[in-house]
């Protein structure tokens, strides 16, 4: 199984491509960050975020794009703002014709370190560690990206039904 995982944003959107691997959670393929002109609208912002993530399922055919799911915090605009970037995510994964699975942020935390309040750099460290990669990815961005393919990969091995949410 291939997953292209994305973590959304309109200045900056994480993504991995992870591989199921024998004996390991699973091999990293790519990852790195789409990073739209801050000076663009958000228009053109989210049909650069589009067109990458266009880009990356003909690039690697993944059989399921994993997104983290949209956190809620106090500033409703930004989540109304984040809220935009996964819909062009989503529609780019519908176009491929892609099942979308979503996962919130503490559940990725949670399947990647073992606590779902876990830091950033706590999240980069265990994904270089269960990837077995010399380094974390970077940016942090592209850490969370990984994070995001790694967690569909882990909770897809366990035996039993899995809590996601599937977009269609």
């Amino acid at each position: 199984m291939k997953v292209l995982g994305v973590d959304p944003g309109t200045v900056v959107t994480g993504f991995g491509v992870v591989t199921a691997a024998p004996a390991r959670p699973g091999r990293l393929i790519e990852c790195g960050v789409l990073r739209p002109r801050p000076a663009d609208t958000l228009a053109l912002r989210l049909k650069t975020i589009h067109e990458g993530v266009r880009d990356l399922l003909a690039r690697h055919h993944p059989d399921v794009v994993a997104v983290e799911g949209v956190f809620y915090g106090s500033n409703a605009r930004t989540t109304v703002v984040l809220g935009h970037a996964r819909g062009v995510i989503l529609l780019a994964a519908a176009e491929a014709g892609l099942p979308v699975v979503e996962y919130s942020p503490a559940m990725i935390k949670k399947a990647v370190t073992g606590r779902g309040a876990a830091l950033k750099p706590q999240v980069g460290f265990m994904v270089a560690r269960l990837l077995q990669l010399s380094e974390e990815p970077r940016p942090a961005d592209a850490a969370d990206g990984v994070a995001v393919a790694l967690t569909h990969l882990l909770l897809a091995r366990r035996p039993g039904p899995v809590a996601i949410r599937r977009s269609r």
